[in-house]
């Protein structure tokens, strides 16, 4: 892969590796047919996860413990040319062991008695229409015509018959957005492609059905409902990804901010020119993140103009005179279309040419796109950042729909620390507050077309750094120790080969990676003169072969069972060796027995001999990896090395540009326990500045002294009765300076611990940080308002005790705070005791209710 994966695309690619290794032995051995789906909501890279799963199908694959299938043939199936021609390009994209000849898009003529394996061909519901030449020779119940197209001496249904047919070959059916034409609607022409989809699963024209269907969507209900209609198929299980996961890694964007008219009225013209300045803010944030960053891709914003599906073409010119009579700088020629009529429209004085949905994001001279309703399924274009949708209040589904296609982040991660680069914005001139609360409701739910994402905000207020905060304080801020949520699939060695690249790459390690393989070696070499008496007897497990021979005796009706031995061939070795690689990694697994063998073989001078101190370091790696110790050994020394180089040069790592820095996060998240890591003074962050109770709508409690603030110094904030309480004490102590609202979503400017639930991990985020002014010095408090109904209330509290365990002298104070009887009660952190009933408790009202709590005051 040419993409490093996200913790969570490991796991759904290992979980859908085992599905289709099932998915084979169902077929060849018992004549069963299955499928399973793989659902991630938008922005997740589905692609890139199935371009990881298509590698191992093809080629096998050692970190996922996975052999490849020698027969596997994919279809890749939407009811979309151009959807399919983008997977393409991104499987191309992603993919270093899938090349453009393995991937066929079918047109005529195509005429092949079976497919190849190792290709993936892509399939759409119009090859398979009446008119198509592809499958001209068959009729609908099945019957064969004598004559057939010109070129035409094989189907596509023969193709597709033959190739299940063929043992030594495996039929894989990939749908994408498997929902779609499978039966979930009632219009004519989804049932024309749920037809052709259903037929094409189950068999038709005495074709037999697919065996392996494994679909690709955003939502997992319609196509289990839609396979359960198809026939009978073993149901694997599903492989579903967390869209906190999705929403922790940064693809997505974190906030979208909707803009309504505060009152009833057309206000098209007011919102219009909002959207020109959102378009030059934007464009003016991107140019200068770029210029900071020293940045070669700079991000060039888009406007998307949703208009109704037959707009006034003299409106619509009426909204671009309004637009670049607020924004002169836009080129007047930068507006394109994506409308259904694939035509040049006009819209009062301008000539808008069409251009192709999957075009629009390479092509940065459109600045502003008019769409009608979700442009087509798959479609995305991670540089819209503003959308003005003129459709009516009654079309929320178009709207959510569309905005769905805009949320993957420019970049493919998270800026750090910037609300403004982290978020899309949609103005909304036919809604109004009542109406609008629809759209929060669907945005916050998710549908097929839009994942549930971070925060949806109403009309909202950017606050920035308050410029009365000391240096210091922000000093402190930044030094503040936030988790990673652990990757229960990482490996150490792989971290730490990763991270000496890194390291290499921007010049701080010369030699990183000769480095990391030297001290891993010599580690190995310290393992084998430990454990030399077990190694030894591993040793000979690997060179010799031991089995039985069955002699039946037919007179006498006994069997007898006689053993034997046999020296260990080639094969047999480098089966055993490749087992070791992963546990070693294959690529520390071959420098340590090129180490072993140039110890005792010169390559230069005898090449035969060289080849026997091979084989022997190879059965000496073998042996090595069946010692059941040596797994945790190996991880720990690789750990430890990477430990010691992220902290050695941590100043040097933090002094890189932004996209460097998150390659090492990344890094440093790729570890099975919890790793510490810095946090990120925020630059910009949008707050709602009222709160809705049904009709009625508020303004929030402004508050002072935060690291935060508007113009004007404050802060919003909506606070419970007791979170109020807790920053109202906090603030009235003698040596307090400021405070911050610690964000409940992901972000480098978000202050996570990890705790463990029901065996997973997961991330708190305390409520509060104050500071005060003490001795000269900043002291930090940690103060967390702690709800105690949940039944997540107690692992959080052991989460906090351990991080306070381990990071005592960060703070002054760590401390939990629960309303119990009508009075604040507080656990501190800092003592042991409390620490150790949190660990022994059964409950964390007992907690509060009992000695280790006090009074909070």
């Amino acid at each position: 892969m040419k993409f490093t994966l996200k913790d969570y695309q490991r796991d759904a690619v290992r979980d859908a590796l085992s599905n289709l290794r099932k998915a084979r032995r169902y077929w060849h051995n018992e004549g069963d047919k299955s499928a399973f789906s793989l659902t991630a909501a938008t922005g997740a890279g589905k692609t890139v996860m199935a371009a990881a799963a298509f590698e191992a199908l093809f080629h096998g694959d050692d970190e996922f413990d996975f052999d490849g299938d020698p027969g596997a043939v994919v279809i890749w199936f939407s009811d979309n040319p151009d959807l399919n021609e983008q997977t393409r390009f991104r499987l191309l994209e992603a993919s270093d062991r899938i090349s453009h000849s393995d991937m066929v898009v079918i047109e005529h003529p195509f005429s092949r008695p079976k497919f190849e394996p190792g290709k993936i061909y892509f399939l759409n519901t119009q090859k398979f229409s009446k008119s198509s030449l592809l499958v001209r020779g068959f009729d609908d119940e099945g019957g064969l015509f004598e004559q057939r197209p010109d070129a035409q001496a094989y189907t596509l249904w023969d193709t597709i018959q033959n190739t299940i047919e063929d043992p030594g070959l495996t039929l894989y059916l990939v749908l994408d957005e498997a929902h779609r034409g499978m039966g979930t609607s009632s219009a004519a022409s989804d049932t024309a492609k749920s037809t052709i989809v259903q037929r094409i699963i189950n068999g038709a024209s005495g074709v037999k059905g697919i065996p392996v269907v494994w679909g690709i969507s955003a939502t997992v209900e319609r196509f289990d409902k839609a396979i359960a209609n198809v026939g009978q198929r073993v149901k694997l299980p599903n492989v579903l990804v967390d869209p906190a996961k999705v929403q922790e890694s940064g693809l997505i964007k974190d906030t979208i901010n909707l803009g309504v008219p505060d009152e009833a009225g057309d206000f098209d013209t007011v919102l219009v020119r909002r959207a020109a300045d959102k378009l030059k803010e934007a464009t003016e944030a991107w140019t200068e993140y770029a210029r900071r960053q020293d940045e070669s891709r700079e991000v060039v914003p888009l406007l998307v103009f949703q208009v109704p599906n037959t707009p006034d073409p003299s409106e619509v010119g009426r909204w671009l005179d309004i637009l670049f009579a607020r924004y002169p700088e836009l080129p007047r020629d930068s507006v394109a279309n994506v409308f259904g009529e694939h035509t040049t429209q006009r819209f009062g004085g301008y000539e808008v040419p069409y251009i192709e949905p999957q075009r629009v994001q390479e092509s940065t001279w459109v600045r502003v796109l008019i769409a009608k309703d979700a442009i087509s399924t798959g479609w995305d274009c991670p540089r819209a950042e503003v959308m003005v949708s003129f459709r009516a209040a009654s079309d929320k589904t178009h709207i959510t729909q569309l905005l769905g296609r805009m949320v993957r982040t420019p970049l493919a991660r998270r800026i750090r620390g910037n609300d403004r680069l982290n978020s899309v914005e949609c103005l909304l001139p036919k809604f109004n507050r009542t109406t609008v609360d629809d759209v929060v409701k669907a945005l916050l739910s998710g549908d097929d077309n839009t994942p549930p994402t971070g925060r949806i905000l109403v009309n909202p207020v950017e606050m920035k750094p308050n410029p009365a905060t000391p240096m210091a304080v922000w000093e402190a801020f930044e030094a503040l120790p936030s988790q990673t949520r652990p990757q229960k699939s990482a490996k150490p060695a792989k971290r730490l080969t990763a991270l000496a690249q890194e390291l290499v790459d921007d010049g701080i390690l010369e030699g990183a990676g000769r480095k990391a393989h030297a001290a891993l070696h010599t580690a190995l070499d310290k393992f084998q003169q430990d454990n030399a008496d077990k190694i030894s007897a591993k040793r000979d497990s690997v060179m010799v072969v031991d089995g039985k021979t069955v002699v039946a005796d037919l007179k006498n009706k006994a069997m007898t069972f006689n053993e034997f031995w046999e020296d260990a061939d080639l094969a047999v070795i480098d089966d055993a060796y490749r087992r070791a690689t992963r546990i070693f990694s294959p690529d520390i697994s071959r420098t340590y027995v090129e180490y072993l063998a140039d110890k005792v073989a010169d390559r230069e001078e005898d090449a035969e001999d060289y080849l026997e101190a091979i084989i022997e370091a190879r059965v000496t790696v073998a042996a090595l990896a069946l010692v059941t110790e040596v797994q945790a050994y190996f991880d720990a020394e690789a750990d430890k090395l990477a430990k010691v180089w992220l902290t050695d040069y941590a100043p040097q790592i933090k002094a890189l540009k932004d996209d460097r820095q998150e390659a090492y996060r990344q890094i440093i998240e790729m570890s099975a326990e919890p790793q510490d890591v810095d946090l990120v003074k925020p630059e910009s962050k949008f707050e709602m500045t009222k709160e809705r109770e049904g009709e009625k709508e508020t303004d929030l409690a402004m508050w002072k002294h935060h690291l935060l603030c508007d113009k004007d110094g404050n802060y919003p904030a909506q606070l419970n009765d007791w979170e109020r309480t807790v920053v109202e004490t906090e603030s009235k102590r003698d040596d307090f300076a400021f405070w911050y609202r610690n964000p409940q979503h992901p972000g480098q400017s978000s202050l996570g611990i990890a705790y463990v639930e029901a065996e997973q991990y997961q991330i708190v985020r305390p409520d509060f940080v104050f500071f005060s002014a003490q001795d000269d010095k900043v002291a930090v408090d940690l103060i967390d308002p702690h709800g105690i109904h949940l039944a997540d209330a107690l692992p959080k509290l052991r989460g906090l005790a351990k991080y306070a365990e381990y990071h005592a002298g960060t703070y002054r104070r760590i401390a939990s705070v629960a309303m119990v009887a009508g009075k604040l009660r507080m656990l501190d952190l800092h003592r042991e005791d409390v620490r150790k009933a949190i660990a022994d408790a059964k409950d964390a009202a007992s907690l509060f209710n009992g000695p280790p709590a006090v009074d909070y005051e």
